[in-house]
Parts: C-alpha cells; structure tokens; sequence
C-alpha cells in the first residue's frame, strides 16, 4: 500500500471522502474552539487575580464605588463581572432605604436584593464560561462513530475487489485505505475529548470563585448592615 496522501485519496470512494471532509472539518472546528477558549480563559484569570486584589483593598476601606468602577474596567474577568452587579445592587440598595416611595409595599432588605443580583449574574456568566464546551463534547462522543461509518462504507467497497478476482494486495490496500477513517476519527475524539474535559475543570473553578467571592461580598454587607 502506497502511504502517499494524494494516492490515498484518490483510491478513497466519494462516500469515505466526504466523511473525511466531515471529520478535518469537526477537527479544524475543535481547534478553534480551543484556541478560542485559551484566550479567554487566560484574560480571564488574569483579570480576576487583579481585580480580587483591588476588592480586597476597597472593601477594606469601604470604597465601594471605587470597586465598581474598577470591575466595570475589566470585562473579561467574571468575578468582576458578578461583583460589579453585586456592588451596583448594594449601591442603589443603601439609597433606597434613605428614600420613601409613593407607594411603599414593605421594608426594603438590601442583602436580599444583593444576593439575587449576584445569582442572575453567576448563572449568565457560567453559561458564557461554558461556551464552545458543547461543541468539544459532541464532536469527542461522535467522531470515532462518524470514522467507524468510513470504514465500513471502505470496507464494503473493497467487496466489490474481490468480485473482480483482485489481488490479495489491492485488497488489503483498500480495507487500509478505509481503516485510515477511523484512525482519523479517533484522532480527532481524542483530542477534542481531552480539551473538554481541561476546560470543564477550568469551568468548575472559575464558578468556585465567584461564588467565593460573592458569598464574601454578602458577609461584607451584613456586616456594613450591623455598623
């Protein structure tokens, strides 16, 4: 069997080589995923270290616009992204209680209204961390499936070989032709499957620090609450 790529393909019959097709696609698709979410999670995690620091130091000394000014700087980071709802809904929420409505319902409770801006934000910023993961995890779980099919489709092909009365090596030539799909389903999988799961650990951390943080933020306003 020649291994040259242009030979290859050119025994392949027109169904293993749209296959082929689906699966250097499904891989170049990974890739991008992959590149795409090292990007983001490396800005992220810088953001978040920078901005954890400056949190830190505002609260200390109660500088909490300052705070949200410096998480409205830093879009990447989804702890500030969090925080910055968390410190808006604390803001508004002490001017709130210094005010009366026209039409009062009830005491205005201010680490309520604060911990269900910090929740709406956590649920969209762990869905917007989670982007692209779907996408490794279909193509990890169906492309050595879509490769088996290759294979199979090859293998029926070189069949029709030993209807010819074909050599036993124009025969087993075909069938490693076809054997090539699946190796290159399994390549792909591989590597799609080992991203997702790296990314969904990056995920799970990500999400331990802004709840961390937010449940640090709420000790914080109760505490502004006792003082």
């Amino acid at each position: 069997m020649d291994f040259d790529v242009g030979h290859i393909w050119g025994e392949m019959n027109l169904a293993v080589k749209i296959i082929t097709i689906v699966m250097l696609s499904l891989s170049v698709l990974s890739f991008y995923v992959i590149v795409e979410r090292m990007l983001t999670f490396g800005k992220a995690n810088a953001q978040s270290a920078q901005y954890v620091q400056i949190l830190a130091e505002r609260l200390r000394t109660h500088e909490v616009g300052q705070a949200l000014a410096a998480a409205k700087q830093m879009p990447k980071s989804p702890v500030a992204t969090v925080m910055a709802s968390g410190l808006d809904a604390f803001i508004k929420g002490r001017e709130a209680l210094e005010k009366g409505g026209p039409s009062d319902v009830g005491n205005f409770d201010v680490v309520d209204s604060v911990n269900r801006a910090l929740d709406r934000v956590k649920e969209r910023e762990t869905s917007t961390v989670r982007k692209g993961l779907p996408i490794l995890a279909t193509v990890a779980s169906s492309a050595p499936f879509i490769g088996l099919l290759g294979t199979v489709l090859g293998i029926l092909d070189s069949f029709g070989l030993i209807q010819q009365g074909k050599s036993i090596g124009e025969l087993s030539g075909k069938i490693g032709e076809a054997l090539i799909s699946t190796a290159i389903g399994l390549a792909v999988a591989i590597i799609a499957a080992i991203a997702f799961n790296f990314f969904t650990t990056k995920v799970e951390r990500m999400v331990v620090d802004m709840n961390d943080i937010s449940s640090e933020f709420i000790d914080y306003v109760l505490r502004e609450g006792r003082a």
